[in-house]
């Protein structure tokens, strides 16, 4: 399934650059802003949760180590600064189903990191999730599908 949506993902931003590059680095940004969100919510700074959102990039979008980390920082400062989750969002309701799946899968995995599911970061996933049309039991199979990725960890 990961190998599925590394390969959606892939495509959507090829597609894209027909149209302009901005686009697929703005729906990078997007999604590695949202990740950041995630590991924010708890106002706790953790390792684990850093490494996680590294090992997500890597994975949905199919960088290397250290072009997920430079998305990162470049993420840190675009949600520092955002006023809310709309503008990184917006641009991701044109993900097929199953790429906006992967997304909220990928950041319940950022919040099972620390092995502790703050209420603020399962808001925020909710929130996410609601905003790009992913549907409550979707929203339930993505919980559990990490919560057991974290348990076979």
């Amino acid at each position: 399934m990961l190998g599925l949506l590394r390969s959606l993902f892939r495509q959507m931003i090829q597609e894209g650059s027909d149209s302009s590059a901005a686009d697929s680095t703005g729906i990078q940004l997007a999604i590695a802003s949202l990740l950041c969100e995630v590991a924010n919510a708890d106002y706790q700074n953790d390792p684990s949760e850093h490494a996680a959102k590294v090992h997500q990039l890597s994975h949905l979008l199919d960088l290397d180590e250290a072009s997920a980390t430079a998305l990162l920082q470049q993420a840190r400062q675009k949600s520092k600064a955002a006023v809310s989750l709309f503008e990184f969002t917006n641009q991701l309701r044109a993900l097929s189903p199953e790429e906006r799946f992967g997304l909220i899968e990928a950041m319940w995995q950022v919040a099972y990191a620390d092995e502790v599911i703050n209420p603020m970061e399962e808001a925020v996933i909710r929130q996410v999730a609601e905003l790009i049309y992913v549907e409550h039991p979707e929203f339930i199979r993505a919980k559990l599908s990490a919560q057991k990725r974290q348990s076979q960890a």
